[in-house]
């Protein structure tokens, strides 16, 4: 891999005079704060389908003992959380792994690792909405057909898109009040969990049940599942950094961001998974695979029937922030690789709408979500999807904290922002490319026990085959349509205007401070310009 030409300007104090110097104009509208940011990541980890997502899984294979596996994918994604911090301090710009894989290796391996994240973000958005929707008909104690879960799921997620085309500063106000109720209700439900209705002592939380011998698997082996099944529920954290355009002192804001929605989703996620395990009145049952849905269980029994539909409500409100953030966060990914002309429709998807939001990448992301819906009228299609998606998740991560590692160890690739870990960070880039590709081959690992009884073939090896035919159709186009060359071409043509605008600003000698800032303003319209020309060239 070879460094992307990306000069490194001196920290403008405006955050629209770094964005011009990275070579991008301000178009969306920047106005959320450190808490507004904090949210978009919170929405999208959140506690709640957090631990919908793993509980039952996670304690039919390993009973009890399932709840250590949570401190350590936490552990191993708050190494990528370092990483991260350290790349969006320096280069705070909406669809970060694009962007930054740009800056650190060549074109083809950016552009790639950006459609993987972009797919796996827009499929993760369909499975959100598709395990959201049995929660509308439980809310009026209905049983659906496949084919209602497939429509609501539908309307879920054009709902949200019809919020995320309003703005950022309407999604802001949706995504808070979500997470408001979501972390109120996890941290009270969890603290009463275990301090007012434990059923069982702490000895459970060592006590596998019987259930690694029950699913024929070793202990470690049992074990190994159940991480590669946690980590799901400390993803989304990167959330954060799609609004990084509209973030204000967004070096210093993303970072800190990430890092308060990781560390306090994961605590409410430990919290209420040991609360749960220890509340719940038969944890055997679920082991057995009689119970399906031990959280609603334990929650239910604990507190008594009436808690039944104001709880349905919290799970509602609390998918509905998530599926909104994480939305919105496709959508700006999608205007990242489109405004650099390399992604199918460039010119649609890029377009901005009066509300300054990426409306252009918002249709597309809702038609993809939307298009894989119909794999809900077959449940072992979803499953695969599912499955796909966590395998999809990790492997960005893995890439990108890679391209990261190789670039300091060649020295292309020293991180200026505001946040750095001195030598400490490469120790700690190191270790994250270890705990990612770790997971990357837990969880594509093909494993029965992680399927249902009786699964197709395929749905046991999803994650591969999901990740091998994403892969394939990447570099299909990379290999037809070539936007590595066009990208290569727009960086020269970026690099010739930086180094003009350069010559011009030595021979002039110290400008006063706002003539500073208009020729880093004019410098970024002009690389803005020189990136276009080379994209349509």
């Amino acid at each position: 891999m070879t460094k992307h030409p990306s000069p490194t300007p001196s920290r403008p104090a405006d955050d629209s005079e770094h964005l011009a110097a990275l070579g991008y104009r301000q178009e969306l509208r920047r106005s959320l704060g450190i808490l507004g940011n904090i949210a978009m990541g919170f929405a999208v980890v959140s506690p709640v389908v957090g631990l919908y997502a793993v509980a039952q899984v996670g304690m039919s294979i390993d009973g009890g003992a399932w709840v250590w596996a949570l401190p350590i994918c936490l552990l191993g994604q708050a190494l990528v959380v370092c990483v991260y911090a350290e790349l969006a301090s320096q280069w705070p710009l909406a669809g970060g792994a694009y962007q930054w894989s740009r800056r650190l290796a060549n074109p083809s391996f950016a552009w790639l690792s950006g459609w993987l994240w972009q797919f796996a973000v827009m499929f993760a958005n369909t499975t959100v909405a598709y395990l959201a929707s049995p929660w509308v008909f439980a809310l009026f104690g209905a049983t659906p057909t496949a084919g209602q879960l497939v429509l609501v799921s539908a309307a879920f997620t054009l709902g949200c898109a019809l919020v995320n085309a309003y703005g950022i500063n309407i999604l802001r106000w949706f995504v808070s009040l979500g997470i408001a109720a979501e972390a109120v209700a996890s941290v009270l439900v969890g603290v009463s969990l275990l301090l007012f209705f434990r059923k069982h002592g702490f000895s459970l939380l060592t006590d596998t049940l019987g259930a690694p011998a029950a699913n024929g698997t070793g202990g470690a082996l049992a074990f190994l599942a159940v991480i590669a099944v946690g980590g799901w529920a400390f993803i989304g954290f990167d959330a954060c950094v799609s609004t990084a355009e509209e973030t204000k002192d967004a070096g210093r804001q993303v970072p800190r961001a990430m890092w308060y929605a990781l560390l306090s989703v994961g605590a409410a996620v430990i919290l209420n998974a040991v609360g749960v395990a220890l509340a719940h009145p038969d944890p055997a049952a679920v082991v057995a695979g009689k119970d399906l849905d031990p959280v609603t269980t334990a929650v239910t029994s604990s507190f008594g029937d009436w808690s039944a539909k104001p709880f349905v409500v919290v799970v509602l409100v609390s998918f509905t922030a998530c599926l909104m953030a994480s939305q919105g966060g496709a959508a700006r990914g999608l205007y990242s690789l489109a405004r650099d002309g390399v992604f199918p429709f460039s010119a649609r998807v890029r377009k901005v709408n009066k509300h300054q939001a990426p409306i252009g990448g918002l249709v597309a992301a809702t038609l993809v979500s939307c298009a894989a819906l119909p794999l809900g009228l077959k449940s072992a299609a979803m499953g695969s999807l599912i499955t796909f998606g966590s395998a999809a998740t990790f492997l960005p991560f893995f890439l990108l904290t890679l391209a990261a590692l190789i670039a300091r160890v060649r020295g292309s690739w020293q991180p200026a922002g505001q946040v750095r870990y001195g030598r400490f960070g490469t120790v700690l880039n190191a270790l994250a490319v270890l705990w990612t590709g770790f997971e990357v081959l837990n969880v594509c690992w093909p494993r029965a026990i992680l399927s249902p009884p009786g699964a197709p073939w395929y749905q046991v090896w999803a994650a591969l085959i999901g990740v091998g035919t994403v892969s394939l159709v990447g570099v299909g186009y990379l290999l037809v349509r070539r936007p590595q060359e066009r990208m290569a071409a727009a960086d020269r043509a970026a690099e010739v205007t930086m180094a003009g605008t350069a010559g011009t600003v030595a021979a002039s000698g110290t400008a006063a401070t706002s003539g500073t800032a208009a020729t880093s303003q004019q410098s970024g319209q002009e690389v803005q310009s020189a990136r276009h020309d080379g994209h349509t060239a």
